[in-house]
Order: structure tokens, then sequence, then C-alpha cells
């Protein structure tokens, strides 16, 4: 049995969904009793990701946990102390679960974490990987690498084999926040000042990322590991917007505005980290994932754009 937390989230379900057409055995996690899952998937019913909570009945029968529910990142965290909120749920939510899996005789638990362990952001001609010495500049970033560390030591006590995977933005259909605004931009035909952003930055499709995952839920090699994930083809701004048009049927209409000024305008509106993300590089290096795993991202980034305007189509029609 597959017990997948955050089961109602974005990965979570497009996880549940393949396991599920797969015919494995799978437990997915929920806090509203109506939540609709695919024919043939348990539901365990949780109260959170607390330290309180008691996952000896969802644990039951487990071999493998993967592990997608979080306090997610958000732009401008309301919290009085977002740091302290990030480490109650991610680091103490994360290793209270871990440690009942251990317990209970789960042999495997498949944890995923986020690219911001490494950094914000990469030199031109550098890439992430696997091995780097972490660097997460945020709160969510270093509530994710502190939840890494506390796998790796429950591991070693207790011989749970842990598997850790760093996913960078992640698209694809019923994809929210930034991405979705930007699909709705093009889709309106509004021109972006982004026509001149010579970046490059790494994505991963949902499809692919739950590619990855359903692999390392059995994969021998995967144990004990750290991996990271994209779609193998690094985008500009520029070049993604482009894309992501042609997928929509709405020609972006792109300014090609110099991205120093677009960092000083950003700046000026106290807004310096969404310049970074527009005109910043940030590549991984999926070569370890690829030969460990004999592992190859099965969608292309156009597949997975077509797949997210199919979606954003769907959504907005309703």
């Amino acid at each position: 049995m597959i017990l997948v937390t955050g089961a109602t989230g974005f990965v979570g379900r497009a996880l549940v969904e393949k396991l599920a057409l797969d015919r494995l055995p799978v437990r997915a996690c929920v806090r509203r009793s109506a939540v609709t899952m695919p024919a043939g998937v348990e539901t365990a019913h949780i109260e959170g990701l607390s330290t309180e909570m008691d996952w000896t009945t969802a644990l039951e029968g487990v071999s493998t946990v993967v592990h997608a529910a979080a306090r997610v990142h958000v732009m401008d965290d309301k919290a009085a102390d977002p740091l302290a909120e990030f480490r109650r749920v991610n680091v103490a939510g994360t290793l209270h679960l871990a440690s009942q899996a251990a317990a209970a005789g789960v042999s495997r638990f498949v944890f995923v974490s986020s690219i911001k362990v490494n950094g914000e952001a990469t030199e031109s001609g550098r890439t992430f990987s696997a091995d780097d010495i972490p660097a997460p500049l945020d709160a969510y970033g270093i509530s994710k690498m502190e939840a890494e560390q506390g796998l790796r030591e429950l591991s070693s006590l207790t011989g749970m084999e842990v598997v850790i995977i760093r996913p960078p933005l992640v698209y694809g259909p019923g994809v929210k926040a930034n991405f979705q605004a930007m699909m709705s931009w093009l889709n309106r035909g509004i021109p972006l000042p982004l026509g001149a952003i010579h970046n490059a930055r790494s994505l991963v499709a949902v499809d692919n990322l739950v590619a990855l995952i359903a692999t390392c839920i059995t994969h021998p090699a995967a144990a004990n590991q750290t991996l990271l994930v994209s779609d193998g083809e690094d985008l500009s701004t520029t070049q993604l917007l482009q894309r992501m048009g042609r997928a929509l049927g709405r020609p972006a209409r792109l300014i090609p505005v110099p991205p120093s000024l677009l960092r000083i305008g950003a700046t000026v509106v106290g807004k310096p980290a969404i310049a970074q993300r527009l005109c910043g590089s940030l590549q991984v290096d999926i070569a370890k994932t690829k030969a460990l795993l004999a592992w190859t991202p099965p969608v292309s980034v156009d597949e997975g754009l077509r797949k997210a305007a199919e979606g954003f189509r769907r959504e907005t029609s309703i």
C-alpha cells in the first residue's frame, strides 16, 4: 500500500490519479470527507501536519509513504513569524509523520522537497546539482532543508529508506499562482514588457514530476538519494511566454524592455523578488537522476504547456 499525503493538492492529486491508473494500491490522505478520489483509491482522513496527529490508522499496511503535503511558499506571507510557521508544519509535522511511519514498518519515505533548498538563482553557465551544499534563502527553503536533514538522520537510526526529490516550478493542468496569472495575461492579450529577457530557467511539468515520484516508489537505486527533476529543457522568460502563448492560441504580445529597467522598476515598487524570478536564471542538472534511475522526462515542454493550456481553458469556461 502506498500512502500519499497532500492528495488533494496540485501534485498529490496528479500522483494519486497516475498510481490508480497503474492499478497500484493507494491510500490518499484527505482533510475533507466529501473529496472524490479515483475508483479503487482508499482515503484516510487527517487533521493536518501537526505533532499531535496520530497516523496509526492511515499507516496500517503501508509500505511506502509519498509525502507531498506542506505549508507552501507564498508571496507576501502574512504570518507574524513565517519561519516558525514553516518549521511547525514542514519540519516538525514531517518528522512526526516519518517517525510514526518508521515505527509502523514503512520501508520507504519519498519526500517532495524543493529546489529552493539549493538556492534562488544560478549564475550564467552554472546549474544546481543534487550534491550542492544547500543554500536556501527564504523561510520555505530553510524549512525544506531542515526537514531533509531530519529525514536523513531518522533513516540512519531506523533503516527506513528516504528519497528526496527537489522540483523547480511545477506547472500543468490546474496550476495556480503566478503561472496561472501568466496564462490569464496571455489569454487576454495584455502587452507584457518581457520581450528581451535572455535568462534560463528549469521548469517541470506535473506529469514529469509524477513520473519520477512513481519511479522512486519502487526503484532500488533511488534509496537514500537526493534527486533533482526538470523537463530537461530550460527556457528564458521570453521563450516561456512565447511558447505558452502558442499553446493557448494567443500569440504573446511582448515589449522588449531591458531587464535592468525591469529590475529598477520592481525595486522602486518594493518587489525585487519578482524581478529576480522574471530576469534571473535557475537551472538544475538532472544528469544524476537520469543516469541513476535510467529515467528521462516522458513529457516535452510543449506537451506540458499544451496540457496546462487545456486545463486553463476548462477552468475559465466553467
